[in-house]
């Protein structure tokens, strides 16, 4: 083989090498000491807290479905990631497209510093989600970076083809995340996190179970305050809104505010209502009939299978039984 051939030989494998250790290496290095993906993001430490991750479909999903159980694991130290599977860029009456994907961006930071979690905003086209193998992949490192204990979506017979879709990813890397070359970029989990499902009341082909209902009464202002950061979706209408809707001046903006408010505590009260055998079962009978507000979800058939001790230790603001 002629030299030069050998050293083109040398300067390719020399710089595979160096991708493979070095170039692919993005942002701020990782502390030492903390374990990092080959692309040099780092892995949420085992510093006995809950890691628990939410995948809601668009930016206000998660903040609808767990903005109160996220605000409850908060309080307690526990690390909570909402992600938005999609960037909400069609999600608007007047605008769409990158300012609107900022704008949505922006909001849910908001909201997540109401209560107390980390948001992330996948660049994904609003409307446009799909089950394919890459978007599995990016659940699945996202899964493995929190080093979760929890994950939470969409049950896959909503309405909303990126609800579905969000639903079935969830599903598609529940097996998957514990797979070493499977994404060999990121440490896989060495334990079967607990998958659930958020509340809807969709009947086809099998109604919503609330395996676990919490209240959320002491936190529902926070989830209020939270939600109400959201105005491209609760205060101009988002999609489906008209410049009929849009606040005209201060006054009309707070009355704006006040129907928000008014129609997720009727919500939130909805599902206590609804779950209410398993509220009294969670917290007792005088406890549990008292409830007023409340956020419920269903235990996905993969992943592990709790039972009602380590649930507790999943909800720790559950009562604990005597």
């Amino acid at each position: 083989m002629r030299r030069w051939h050998l050293f083109s030989l040398g300067v390719v494998v020399g710089l595979l090498v160096a991708a493979g250790f070095g170039f692919a290496r993005s942002g701020a290095p990782a502390d030492a000491d903390q374990p990092a993906t080959f692309a040099g993001v780092p892995v949420r430490p085992d510093d006995g807290k809950l890691g628990v991750i939410e995948f809601g479909a668009h930016p206000d999903d998660c903040e609808i479905r767990a903005g109160g159980v996220a605000a409850l694991w908060s309080e307690l130290g526990h690390h909570v990631k909402f992600v938005s599977v999609t960037n909400g860029d069609i999600g608007h009456w007047a605008i769409a497209g990158g300012p609107l994907a900022i704008r949505r961006n922006a909001e849910v930071q908001a909201a997540a510093e109401v209560l107390g979690v980390t948001s992330e905003v996948l660049d994904i086209h609003d409307g446009e989600l799909m089950p394919t193998l890459e978007n599995r992949k990016i659940i699945t490192r996202l899964i493995r970076q929190w080093n979760a204990d929890v994950v939470i979506a969409h049950r896959p017979n909503d309405y909303h083809p990126d609800h579905r879709y969000t639903g079935v990813l969830m599903q598609d890397s529940a097996y998957m995340v514990g797979v070493p070359f499977l994404c060999p970029d990121t440490p896989p989990l060495k334990k079967s996190p607990v998958f659930l499902y958020s509340y809807d009341r969709f009947q086809t082909p099998t109604p919503f179970r609330p395996d676990v209902v919490v209240s959320i009464d002491g936190v529902i202002e926070q989830k209020l305050d939270a939600l109400a950061t959201l105005e491209s979706q609760f205060i101009e209408g988002g999609a489906m809104g008209s410049a009929a809707r849009m606040p005209r001046n201060a006054a009309e903006r707070e009355q704006a505010h006040q129907r928000l408010r008014d129609s997720f505590k009727r919500r939130c009260a909805n599902v206590a209502d609804r779950c209410r055998d398993k509220l009294i079962e969670l917290y007792g009978e005088e406890k549990g009939k008292n409830v007023r507000f409340a956020e419920a979800f269903e235990i996905c058939e993969y992943g592990r299978q709790p039972n009602a001790e380590e649930l507790r230790q999943l909800f720790p603001f559950l009562p604990k039984k005597d």
